[in-house]
């Protein structure tokens, strides 16, 4: 598995920062669908797990991640096969999904971002998360949440690109490397 990076640092049209990630998964728009938005399917990528009243308006309940406390978001649009979007503390997180053709989907997650300087660490760990989802959709065979080995080696590729950094991250502190923060 390469640990080159796959995401992008973009301004939305409305001036937000955001990271993006493509990726083409050999399976129908139906299976990636379920893949990104069923709690059973989540378990084995997205960094919490889910409980999720898909609709608009609806609730959306974050629980186990190690480096998060449980909070509730709220999902923000749905369009079946198509797109997902919800609130997850300050973020946005875009689930977006294009038939390429009948057995093959392109996803995009955009992870629009409450400030700037978490660029580099929210690129850093989904990276690590999509590599599961790959896994999970059959792409490739090694890969799993939580592997901070190669979050680290991702975290210092997206900051050597050039990707705003500097927010804490849990478990080290600053993304400064400085080992000092709200995470020591």
């Amino acid at each position: 598995m390469s640990t080159d990076p796959t995401g992008t640092f973009l301004a939305l049209d409305d001036g937000r920062p955001a990271v993006r990630f493509t990726r083409v998964y050999g399976h129908p728009a139906d299976r990636v669908w379920q893949l990104v938005t069923d709690p059973a399917e989540l378990v084995h990528w997205f960094p919490s797990r889910l409980e999720i009243e898909l609709r608009p308006g609806g609730t959306i309940r974050f629980s186990g991640d190690p480096n998060m406390p449980e909070s509730t978001g709220r999902v923000l649009a749905v369009d079946a096969l198509r797109h997902l979007s919800f609130a997850w503390g300050g973020d946005e997180l875009r689930f977006d999904l294009e038939a390429v053709d009948d057995d093959r989907t392109r996803f995009t997650l955009t992870d629009v971002l409450e400030a700037t300087d978490t660029a580099a660490r929210n690129a850093a760990g989904w990276e690590v998360c999509l590599a599961a989802l790959d896994t999970r959709a059959g792409e490739h065979e090694d890969a799993g949440p939580g592997d901070t080995v190669h979050w680290e080696t991702y975290y210092r590729a997206y900051v050597e690109a050039g990707f705003p950094s500097g927010a804490p991250v849990p478990g080290i502190g600053t993304g400064d490397g400085s080992g000092t923060g709200s995470g020591d």
